[in-house]
């Protein structure tokens, strides 16, 4: 820039000037909004899955952290779009019990059953539950991903294509290892 009236050893000001930083925000110009729940003490996203018997990922959802576990699972199954008509019973832990959870089942797949795993009364403690462990090991899984230990995506759909290469790697290592 010309010198317009300045010193030779004066500084520019107007040049190092940012204005297009002033109008994003430290993280980017566009962030998913991170929630808070309560029960669980979890700040930032939630992942919502769904898995086979052999704890393979079928379909998987990112929300914010304040969506519950049974409005997750509403919008899971809503956006199945008929992608696996062979599905027939889901079990789902007591988060999930309750009649909207089991109509919206119902209206995305006709013939879906959906039975709830109760933990048992008198349990203390941590104790294996019949098929709900099946969904936690799956989970368990997909975090010995060092880019799913923990939430570092700003966006929910660069999580969620995280989660998908995560359980290709899960799948390709299943069939190159059959034992």
């Amino acid at each position: 820039m010309p010198r317009a009236g300045r010193a030779r050893g004066e500084f520019n000001r107007l040049r190092d000037r940012q204005p297009e930083r002033e109008k994003r925000r430290k993280r980017g110009s566009f962030v998913d909004p991170h929630g808070f729940d309560a029960g669980k003490l979890i700040k930032g996203k939630k992942r919502h899955l769904l898995v086979d018997t052999l704890g393979l990922v079928l379909h998987v959802l990112v929300t914010a952290a304040n969506v519950q576990d049974r409005d997750g699972g509403v919008l899971l199954l809503s956006t199945l779009f008929g992608q696996f008509p062979f599905l027939r019973q889901v079990f789902a832990d007591s988060a999930y019990a309750g009649p909207v959870f089991r109509k919206a089942a119902t209206t995305a797949i006709r013939s879906l059953v959906v039975e709830i795993v109760r933990r048992a009364d008198h349990a203390k403690g941590f104790v294996v539950e019949p098929k709900r462990w099946i969904v936690e090991r799956s989970i368990g899984w997909l975090n010995r991903c060092r880019r799913l230990a923990k939430d570092w995506e700003n966006r929910n759909h660069n999580a969620l294509a995280f989660l998908h290469l995560a359980s290709i790697r899960l799948m390709l290592r299943r069939l190159c290892n059959p034992s």
